[in-house]
């Protein structure tokens, strides 16, 4: 713990150093970082992803790198500092986890989750309704499945998980019905109202549709790459294939990754 402790006050000092010394660390403001943190988040995402612990523990640096310089910009200011950071948060854990710090009792990770909504809803500065937590600037995906999962802990949900695939068949077929009128407004509305129904299938059987998501991205990019060097190989330009070519080296290459997995 002394170790660690050393380690976070020598990442303190550097920082100060930085925002004296360094002219590019001192002209940046939490607008012009903010970017950077989101694109620091993805490279973490994507490590995880790909199970590299080498990778999660750079990236994991970089992202404690950014809260440590929006404390300090704010430090400056006379906001808040990197204590009042800490403090606050270690008071939030203490009060949301009244089964493990008071008298309360959880008897699994459900009750857990639902006792964590109701709390915030009464802390003093805690989110004013259910879905007043979840930002507005999430990418849709992950903000269908937030505001899903908050909706499940306050009771809103299917009694059984399977009636929801009873809504997933409904949404396509009034997009059935919209696409048959070519109606482009409402395609979109109801295509909407698919996707949204379909992440709710993904929580209700515990798939993470942003993971389910990107690994068939990898794995249609994986595959698209595969046709292309073929088609190098054979010095043909892709544009000058027929369909029915290039799906014989798709098929080709799900073989292929089909022998590594073996």
């Amino acid at each position: 713990m002394d170790s660690t402790l050393q380690s976070f006050e020598r990442l303190l000092t550097i920082m100060d150093e930085l925002r004296e010394k360094c002219p590019w660390d001192k002209e940046q403001t939490p607008e012009s970082i903010r970017p950077l943190t989101i694109e620091e988040t993805y490279e973490l995402s994507d490590a995880i992803l790909d199970k590299d612990l080498s990778g999660i523990r750079k990236e994991l640096g970089d992202l404690l790198l950014h809260i440590v310089f929006y404390a300090k910009i704010a430090a400056e200011q006379k906001a808040f500092d990197m204590k009042g950071v800490i403090d606050g948060l270690c008071d939030k854990l203490v009060y949301r986890h009244p089964h493990v710090f008071g008298d309360a009792e959880a008897a699994n990770a459900g009750e857990v989750i639902k006792s964590w909504e109701q709390l915030k809803l009464t802390e003093k500065d805690g989110n004013k309704t259910v879905l007043s937590g979840v930002p507005k600037t999430l990418p849709a995906l992950i903000k269908a499945q937030r505001v899903q999962s908050k909706a499940r802990a306050v009771g809103f949900d299917w009694e059984k998980r399977e009636q929801v695939w009873d809504k997933v068949h409904e949404e396509l077929a009034e997009l059935q019905q919209e696409i048959d009128s070519m109606n482009k407004d409402n395609m979109e509305a109801e295509f909407g109202d698919l996707l949204f129904s379909i992440v709710n299938a993904a929580r209700l059987y515990k798939i993470d549709p942003e993971t389910a998501l990107e690994r068939t991205n990898k794995k249609f990019i994986s595959r698209f790459g595969y046709l292309e060097q073929k088609t190098i190989k054979q010095g043909r330009p892709l544009t000058e294939m027929t369909l029915a070519e290039m799906n014989g080296i798709w098929e080709e290459a799900k073989a292929a990754e089909k022998g590594e997995k073996k």
